[in-house]
């Protein structure tokens, strides 16, 4: 459950009221089905105060088999950072596996920044001094490795300054990136089973 023991590790009274906020507001996310949600440790160094959420896409499947994972950190400076301009910055990572033919496709990296602009702007979190990459690797197994002979991840790695704490908005647009990389459809509408009966003549 989001934000269920994402908690500083300093008492309550002297927590930032905006970084209980933060708080408060990520808890509130509910992820889609296919995505697990869950608290995990956060870093103790970058800031006095942080919280950390990782997310798991699993193979529809195959539940042990997971397709995609992530890290949604927030980290909090009451006396503001420079570099971030700001007093609160969010840090993504993911790593997913996707569609072999997207490695030679030279826009693709173009694409996949695009979906967290365009999350962001479109959940309405207030953002600024936006930065990351894209990593697409290939890999191809010999001998006794098991899995897929040829293999493609996309890791994208990226932080901003929120301009607000409606953190809610920030991670709910963090986990729609992590469902286009992982190749989820939209919320709402599942595909097909390909090995069904044709919905030909049918309403």
């Amino acid at each position: 459950m989001a934000g269920a023991g994402a908690r500083p590790e300093r008492p309550a009274e002297e927590t930032p009221a905006a970084f209980r906020a933060a708080l408060e507001a990520l808890a509130r996310v509910r992820p889609r089905q296919e995505i697990v949600l869950e608290t995990i440790p956060a870093p103790q160094r970058l800031a006095p105060y942080a919280a950390a959420l990782a997310a798991h896409v699993v193979d529809p499947d195959d539940d042990d088999e997971e397709i995609a994972v992530a890290r949604f950190i927030v980290l909090q400076d009451p006396a503001g950072h420079e570099a971030w301009n700001g007093t609160i910055r969010c840090v993504g990572y993911l790593s997913a596996e996707t569609d072999e033919h997207m490695v030679d496709d030279t826009m693709f990296s173009e694409v996949a920044w695009s979906w967290l602009t365009d999350a962001l702007d479109g959940a309405g979190a207030a953002h600024r001094a936006v930065g990351g990459t894209v990593t697409r690797t290939a890999s191809t197994r010999f001998g006794e490795l098991a899995g897929p002979e040829h293999s493609v991840d996309v890791e994208i790695r990226a932080s901003w300054t929120s301009g607000d704490t409606s953190l809610d908005r920030h991670l709910e647009a963090w986990l729609e990136v992590l469902g286009n990389a992982a190749g989820l459809p939209p919320p709402g509408v599942r595909l097909l089973d390909p090995s069904g009966p044709s919905p030909e003549g049918t309403l």
